[in-house]
């Protein structure tokens, strides 16, 4: 990995931001109280740019994950539409081009792609063609809307009349209708017929696959909408996923924009009350996933459906000014900044915050609609935000340390007019802060691109500083009424103890490169992904181990500056049933020493077979 990447990943990944615009919230606002609108569009920005820390340039994807990635650039898009931030079309543009060709399996799909974003996996290429139509509403740019024509009309070949009376098929094979593929199939085409000027060919596929849809019985009594069709043509009955649910909201809201019916209207609001009713998708207030559940995971799929469902419910309250389905918008993006949400800004699965959780880029895109959610239709001009790098620091002490901690002021405003920020910093007792009291001014250029300027603190933790988090702070005012605070969580530690997919995990990972996490004890990494831990040990140590709770395919390599690599295990053998767990001991003595750290680097030993090393617990500790 470049270094230049690596740089860019860790200081996003280290955002943590304070928000300020027009209004600041209220001194004392109780948690769940809704942001003002400067707020939610700081809030967002820095949740944006987290997620995009994530995207890789090379094969211009999300890692692992095709249909996934598509729904992630597609919230990148809403965030630039709600918000007037345009810095990321570049992004979207180089996914544009790099991808749209053709593609054997396993390179971004597990599928074989056939060029124009299309593959057997129907619902997948329904997924980019509404995310090209997000790029040209965006740019107006026409390759975009043109590529999501050719996705439709690829799709159209799957619209199959003589089974179940109609419905577009999951999959190449022909072996299952579902709510998913039709209700992508519905939006998608009602959104090209209310960006095309005298079209009737997909306001008439939208009609048509409205008509079946609505009287195929995958929308159950209660008004839920239930997974697909059996091969008898009735519902299977099965799950209730927010995202279907969802969808069916956002394909009746864009076809009442083509018609005007209000039929449509009254059986989007049946949907929407049905979600929030009891025995629906909400558990105290929260929208809450089947997966959600305590002992239950959701798998990479499922983390990321309450987004979907919160980008059509917020067209919903676009659409209605209904208070009910503003309210409910408020309550979502509310709790997940008050619960959902660590000191780097990574946003979870469990939007309650409810442990285990599981924190990656797939939530964090599901939890970026939420926010977006809550910026008003009409953003404000002027915001005010701030982030930390590191958020997370590990220091593994010996003696008196020092930690440096920037804070990034960031503003947007009419252009050419200055703001001035003071930054107050603070530090828990016994530590000090420098300088405690500074300030920056920047001059803004509108809310396209957020204008920043820096301010470097120096913290000195005292010898004997008590293992566990320890917080230091920056306030940020402008003028009388606009103060937000931030963090710089400390974690002091004389070992490591954890186990992987577990927010105990983040401060030590450096490196999550392409790796993915579905569950606690359940850190992978397949194909030529990997991932890095980082043990900071003091300088004078003696020496130092780390044990690995290891299976499947895995190479094991370790490091004591992040670069140089010696490798020191290798599985042989092509395991992909966890058959070869071990706690496993390497030495990381050799890599002691003043400006070195431990690092071990975990990565496939068969790259080509996608049964990567998998670590369950990581063990490290010094003398």
């Amino acid at each position: 990995m470049p270094v230049h990447r690596r740089t860019f990943r860790l200081l996003l990944a280290g955002a943590v931001t304070l928000a300020l615009g027009l209004v600041s919230p209220p001194a004392g606002a109780s948690p769940g109280e809704a942001a003002s609108g400067p707020t939610a569009v700081a809030r967002a920005r820095v949740a944006a740019d987290q997620l995009m820390s994530s995207y890789e340039p090379g094969k211009a994807w999300f890692p692992s994950s095709w249909w996934n990635s598509a729904v992630a650039l597609q919230t990148i898009g809403d965030y630039m539409q709600r918000t007037g931030d345009r810095r990321y079309l570049p992004q979207l543009d180089n996914t544009f081009e790099k991808d749209k060709g053709a593609f054997p399996a396993g390179y971004l799909s597990g599928d074989e792609l056939l060029g124009n974003f299309t593959s057997r996996a129907i619902d997948d290429s329904e997924w980019w063609g509404l995310t090209w139509v997000q790029a040209y509403d965006l740019t107006k740019n026409p390759k975009y809307l043109d590529m999501a024509v050719k996705i439709a009309e690829y799709v159209e070949g799957y619209w199959d009349p003589s089974t179940c009376g109609g419905g577009v098929w999951w999959n190449g094979e022909r072996t299952y209708k579902n709510a998913v593929t039709n209700g992508l199939w519905i939006r998608l085409t009602a959104e090209l017929h209310n960006r095309m000027p005298d079209d009737t060919r997909w306001l008439g596929r939208a009609q048509e696959g409205w008509n079946w849809f609505t009287k195929s019985g995958m929308i159950n009594s209660a008004g839920l909408v239930n997974d697909g069709l059996k091969d008898n043509c009735q519902s299977n009955g099965d799950t209730v996923w927010s995202y279907n649910q969802g969808l069916a909201i956002g394909a009746g809201l864009e076809l009442w924009r083509a018609t005007r019916n209000p039929a449509l209207l009254t059986t989007v609001r049946r949907l929407a009350d049905a979600a929030i009713a009891p025995g629906g998708l909400v558990t105290d207030g929260v929208l809450t996933e089947y997966c959600d559940a305590p002992g239950r995971t959701c798998d990479d799929n499922g983390k990321q459906f309450k987004g979907i469902f919160m980008r059509y419910w917020t067209d919903l309250a676009d659409t209605t000014h209904d208070s009910r389905y503003a309210d409910f918008v408020a309550q979502q993006a509310a709790t997940i900044w008050d619960n959902d949400r660590d000191a780097s800004d990574r946003l979870g699965e469990r939007w309650s915050g409810q442990t285990p959780n599981v924190f990656d880029w797939r939530t964090q895109a599901s939890a970026l609609s939420a926010l977006l959610a809550a910026v008003p239709a009409t953003p404000p001009i002027r915001s005010l935000s701030a982030t930390t790098d590191p958020a997370l620091p590990v220091v593994m002490p010996s003696a008196s340390t020092h930690v440096k901690v920037t804070v990034d002021v960031q503003a947007t405003g009419p252009a050419d007019q200055q703001i001035t920020a003071n930054v107050q910093a603070a530090a828990p007792s016994g530590w000090t802060v420098t300088p405690t009291r500074s300030s920056v001014t920047l001059t803004t250029r509108g809310n396209a691109v957020p204008v920043h300027a820096a301010v470097q603190l120096d913290v000195t933790i005292p010898a004997g500083a008590a293992d566990g988090t320890h917080s230091v702070t920056a306030t940020v005012t402008s003028g009388p009424l606009l103060s937000y605070s931030t963090r710089s969580d400390i974690l002091i530690a004389h070992k490591a103890d954890f186990d992987t997919g577990t927010s105990a995990e983040t401060p030590w990972l450096y490196d999550a490169d392409g790796s993915q996490s579905n569950g606690v004890q359940n850190r992978f990494a397949d194909g030529h992904s990997y991932f890095v831990y980082r043990f900071p040990f003091p300088a004078d140590a003696k020496s130092a181990s780390v044990v690995l709770t290891i299976d499947n395919e895995f190479a094991v390599q370790l490091s004591g500056d992040g670069q140089n690599w010696t490798t020191v295990a290798t599985e042989t053998n092509q395991y992909h049933d966890g058959q070869n767990k071990a706690d496993r001991t390497f030495d990381l003595t050799p890599y002691l020493g003043a400006g070195k750290a431990g690092y071990v680097r975990i990565s496939d030993s068969f790259p080509n077979d996608g049964w990567g090393g998998r670590v369950y617990h990581v063990t490290a500790t010094y003398k």
